[in-house]
């Protein structure tokens, strides 16, 4: 941990303190860097012909000074170009159904290539081969350059400039040493260790990274060379900054700088960094499975309920590993087997009950480090990553179902809602790069996602299995008897030592963390069959139940298929695409359009499993059961080839909100089945094309908005409900009125949308309140007498029950780290995880409805319509007497009983500068609407 200047105490002037540092920045402000070329340059070819829009609230300026962050706080101003893309995202919400073609351009912004003269906001040259002119209307740089080396070199220079603090943030994110730098509040804590515990590195394992893709010449050394560039180019503005006092804010905050003597660093960055930076988007958005304990628990609690082979049939139906009804983006009749679930499982390593113990990581905790809460709040969620959170949709219709027949794509990455946001924008023209987009903040020597010449590509989290659970039996090397607290382990018959991998984290009071002092010891025991998470008994024998990930030390190598989306000589049609996807280790669900095809790949590093073993559950730590050609040393197995990805070239269309992919392709966690928010999507492409429609730019981004403001519960299980509950006369006057209410809601479009715009309350809110207070009371109701306390309980632990818009009304929890029942208010992501689909097909087969792949055993009513129906009448008439002071408690940001601001979008902030809320929307967080003319 660095040393840090401890800030002085005159901030409790601070008006003095923000006149004098305005005038400060005023005098200090550096004018245009290096020459000044004409911003008239030329453009790169762009194909697109003016129709490819995108956008990224709130905006794209992330760096604020002490003095601009003091005057957000006294007055409410804010940097320009920090806010002004957070109101035409907002705004679409009300402005879809009545939107146009010229329309467009009010919520999104211009992505063609170039700056107009007229247009051209700045112009900086920080060295004489590139160029970063920065546009009027959005700030966004448009980097140009002459050799590649300066086109990264402005890449990396233009980061800084926008998300400088972001990237220090991250960099310590991925090390999980967030405390030592940021302040020691409980959610930092929470962070650091969730990533420790997901991605130990230490500084040499990192360097191996790149020492290995070094070692692959080619593309890799050009990879190299681009990120030294790029590195060059941020630690050049780093000094720039700082000598100027121009850097974000921040710094002087947090203790790191002298607000006063401008004593302290910020510490240049480096290539580990980029490692580390990689790391953390690995594990946030590009990994899959690893549930396989709580899957085990769900499994032992129903054999424990109904008997072994009754049991297994039950959790089997839970699962919904390959569930026939789950919407799928290939949907014509494509099949790709991976992670199929064997019949008769080999090698399965079932804990026994109660013995699961989650592995300890704090070790020496001093001071604050033994609270559990503080009163500063984390500059991030402490449960970023553990809670279960869906990310980014993707809708695409084929040229010969579109207006002008060439495709359309409406398609984005959901990376939550931060201020500044964990993405920026940026255009790179130069030798062997062409693309304008958004890429993670310290990674942006490439866009991740975006457009080229004559395509544009996103993605969407895949989520596939690529983690596997393995209980690995202890031992000790004295002899001594083996318990649960040996820290060695059998390996091929030789009892070896764990690696111990520590973090030591320290932290004291800033300005922006009031924690007290405190530190600790942040310890990962690891073996070569992966990451200890818990260490329990199978059979009676004690182990450790440990995490293998294919990606892990792995999360640099994804560099290369980055690289080749920005080159315009590597992508040029669907197959180069989807090459270039292929060399993406990470998984996701890749698409692709330009003015002829559009295309889907899924990527990832599928490793090759050992016949009969379910991915699915624990498998025990033996030579038979391991990954094919594994080899511990460098973490690398055989992968399932490039032709059993799910993959596809001009479907009709193609949609994705991180559900099924195709058939055989099994679900690496619970819930993916007959109700997913991907219907949503699926049911207003397919409206758009009955009869022969065609879809445009115009109608396809109302499809999205339209599903982004709808509630999936009311959309598609309510109609269920109505039924069972109308299958007699409803005598009950409060549930009546409940019901009718309901009822009211689902003909008016089941949407979670304002009376008008800036109202600030939903029409049909009463109903939206009986909905989201019946919720949690419905899967308790319909679920837990027949699945019994501890089945319940156990599979909370597999599948949270609800993720309502406000992150509330979860329900019964499981309890401790086996709880699947959390959520993050405020995020805008809502309806991806959840007992939808059990409700749904319990529902129908009690209504005598066919259901495919139906649940094991009948659970609402024990399957008798009249029991079902009484327990959906006192579950109803619950729910509907919840005042909205119960339903929405209230928080820091919202006054309890406040439903819309319950479910608002917060820009949650990373730094000192905050944004507006917006009303709720279940949309992309970066989004582009494309649909290119021509082509290359």
């Amino acid at each position: 941990m660095r040393p840090r200047t401890r800030p002085h105490r005159l901030r409790s002037a601070a008006v003095a303190l923000a006149s004098a540092l305005f005038v400060t920045a005023a005098l200090t402000a550096p004018a245009t860097a290096g020459a000044t070329p004409s911003p008239t340059a030329a453009a790169a070819p762009d194909y697109c012909g003016g129709r490819c829009t995108d956008i990224l609230p709130p905006g794209e300026n992330g760096n604020a000074t002490l003095a601009e962050i003091l005057l957000n706080r006294m007055f409410g101003s804010r940097p320009a170009h920090t806010d002004d893309q957070l109101g035409p995202y907002a705004a679409l919400a009300s402005g879809y159904p009545g939107l146009t073609e010229a329309g467009l351009r009010s919520f999104f912004n211009d992505a063609s290539f170039g700056v107009p003269a007229d247009q051209v906001a700045s112009t900086a040259s920080p060295r004489p081969d590139v160029t970063i002119v920065r546009d009027k209307a959005t700030g966004v740089p448009h980097i140009t350059g002459t050799t590649r080396y300066g086109t990264e070199f402005g890449a990396g220079y233009a980061a800084a400039q926008d998300r400088l603090w972001v990237m220090d943030l991250f960099r310590h994110v991925g090390r999980g040493e967030l405390s030592g730098f940021a302040g020691g509040a409980a959610a930092n804590r929470q962070l650091e260790q969730s990533f420790w515990q997901a991605a130990p590195y230490t500084e040499a394992e990192l360097q191996q990274q790149i020492d290995a893709l070094a070692a692959r010449g080619g593309r890799a050394t050009q990879a190299l060379a681009d990120a030294n560039a790029y590195l060059d180019g941020i630690n050049r503005y780093v000094t720039e900054a700082y000598n100027g006092r121009t850097f974000p804010g921040e710094y002087d905050l947090t203790g790191h700088i002298d607000p006063i003597t401008n004593s302290g660093s910020i510490a240049p960055f480096k290539l580990t960094d980029l490692v580390a930076l990689a790391s953390v988007v690995g594990a946030l958005f590009g990994s899959g499975g690893g549930g396989e304990l709580a899957s085990a628990q769900v499994k032992s609690a129903a054999e424990a309920r109904y008997g072994k082979d009754a049991g297994d049939a039950v959790w089997r139906s839970l699962r919904e590993a390959d569930d026939p009804e789950a919407v799928r983006t290939l949907h014509d009749g494509q099949s790709f087997p991976y992670a199929t679930v064997p019949d008769a499982p080999q090698g399965q390593a079932l804990p026994d009950p109660g013995s699961v113990v989650p592995e300890r990581m704090i070790y020496d905790a001093t001071g604050s480090a033994n609270t559990a809460t503080t009163k500063a709040n984390g500059v991030l969620p402490g449960n970023l990553l553990t809670a279960k959170h869906g990310m980014s949709n993707a809708l695409l219709v084929s040229g010969a179902h579109t207006d002008d027949g060439h495709p359309v794509a409406v398609f984005g990455p959901q990376t939550g809602y931060f201020a500044p946001q964990l993405l920026m924008l940026e255009e790179l023209q130069g030798p062997g790069v062409s693309a304008r987009g958004a890429a993670f903040a310290g990674l942006s020597f490439y866009v991740q996602l975006g457009r080229g010449q004559d395509y544009a590509w996103s993605a969407t989290s895949a989520g596939q299995d690529i983690t596997d659970t393995y209980a690995v039996p202890l031992c000790t090397t004295d002899g001594s008897p083996v318990t649960t607290a040996a820290n060695s382990y059998l390996w091929h018959g030789s009892c070896v030592p764990f690696d111990r991998l520590e973090r030591k984290d320290a932290w004291s009071p800033t300005t922006a963390d009031s924690t007290p002092a405190g530190s600790y010891t942040l310890v990962m025991y690891r073996s070569d069959y992966g990451l200890v998470t818990a260490r329990g008994t199978v059979g009676g024998a004690p182990v450790a139940f440990t995490s293998l990930r294919s990606t892990y030390r792995h999360e640099a190598d994804s560099i290369i298929g980055f690289q080749e989306l920005n080159d315009p000589g590597a992508v040029h049609d669907a197959p180069s695409f989807q090459q270039a996807a292929q060399d993406i280790n990470y998984t996701f669900n890749w698409f692709y359009a330009d003015s002829r095809d559009i295309a889907y790949y899924n990527s990832g590093s599928n490793p090759v499993r050992a016949p009969g073993v379910d991915s699915g559950l624990p498998v025990l730590a033996q030579p038979a059961y391991e990954w094919a050609d594994f080899d511990p040393a460098t973490n690398t197995a055989r992968y399932t080839p490039p032709a059993e990805h799910p993959q596809s070239v001009n479907q009709d269309y193609y949609v994705s909100w991180n559900n099924k992919q195709a058939d055989g392709y099994t679900a690496a966690g619970f819930g993916n089945g007959s109700v997913h928010r991907a219907n949503l999507l699926d049911d207003r492409v397919k409206a758009l094309l009955q009869g022969g429609g065609k879809a445009s730019r115009v109608s396809l981004t109302q499809a999205m908005e339209s599903a982004a403001l709808a509630d999936l519960r009311a959309e598609d299980v309510l109609p269920d409900l109505i039924r069972v509950l109308r299958s007699a006369p409803v005598t009950d006057p409060a549930a009546a009125t409940a019901l009718q209410q309901l009822e009211a809601w689902l003909a008016d479009g089941a949407q979670r949308k304002e009376t008008s715009p800036g109202s600030h309350g939903y029409a049909d809110a009463t109903a939206i309140r009986v909905l989201d207070a019946w919720w949690p009371l419905l899967a308790d109701g319909v679920m837990r007498p027949g699945l019994g306390d501890q089945l319940f309980t156990a599979l909370t632990g597999a599948l949270q029950i609800n993720e309502s818009p406000s992150g509330g009304q979860t329900g019964a929890s499981a309890g401790g780290p086996v709880s699947a029942n959390e959520s993050i208010p405020h995020k805008g992501s809502a309806f991806q995880y959840g007992w939808w689909s059990y409700l749904d097909k319990d529902l129908r087969s009690v209504l005598g409805d066919p259901v495919a792949g139906p649940l094991a055993r009948p659970f609402c009513g024990g399957g008798d319509l009249t029991a079902c129906r009484n327990v959906l009448l006192t579950t109803l008439s619950q729910a509907a007497a919840r005042t909205p002071a119960q339903v929405y408690p209230g928080d820091a940001d919202c006054a309890a009983g406040d439903q819309w601001c319950a479910d608002t979008v917060i820009q949650r902030p990373l730094g000192g500068v905050t944004d507006d809320r917006t009303t709720w929307q279940n949309r992309p967080t970066y989004q582009q609407v494309v649909q290119f003319s021509a082509h290359r």
